[in-house]
């Protein structure tokens, strides 16, 4: 066990971990931080994608000591409510979750695009969403929304 300070959605975190714990399950059973989802566990998935310093990283893989003195972003802590990322605003308006569950690894890997390329090309978008799996197939729709994002996220 290790005293690890994280700072997770702009708040210190201490926690008392096993350095080698996934982030993930830092994130979920020490700070109950359930949005981010375990999905395969190999990160291949990207269901537990979290930002780390505003970068996609999958914190299924990902030792909490390696988070360590970085910035963690959590779908907790990307909006709140009535003041939404125009990621998330534009999640809605588009429909785009059908189960839901690889939302938040999508949502926050948009944002990340965003913040970098403010207007992606299609073939930016597929890039940057490579390997963040959705079952359910709604690509089309998670392509529109981050063109929507890129308009700031309103219908």
């Amino acid at each position: 066990m290790a005293r690890l300070t994280l700072q997770v959605n702009g708040q210190k975190k201490v926690v008392d971990v096993d350095p080698e714990t996934p982030l993930l399950w830092v994130l979920r059973d020490t700070l109950d931080l359930t949005g981010t989802k375990f999905g395969c566990g190999i990160a291949q998935c990207g269901a537990c994608t979290v930002l780390l310093d505003g970068e996609p990283v999958r914190s299924c893989q990902l030792a909490v000591k390696a988070a360590a003195g970085g910035a963690i972003t959590t779908i907790e802590g990307l909006g709140a409510p009535g003041c939404e990322h125009p990621v998330q605003r534009a999640w809605v308006a588009d429909e785009v979750p059908q189960c839901g569950y690889c939302q938040s690894g999508q949502i926050l890997a948009a944002a990340a695009l965003l913040r970098k390329k403010p207007h992606p090309t299609d073939a930016d978008i597929d890039e940057a969403m490579t390997g963040i799996l959705c079952r359910c197939g709604t690509y089309n729709r998670i392509r529109r929304a981050i063109h929507r994002a890129a308009k700031g996220g309103t219908p």
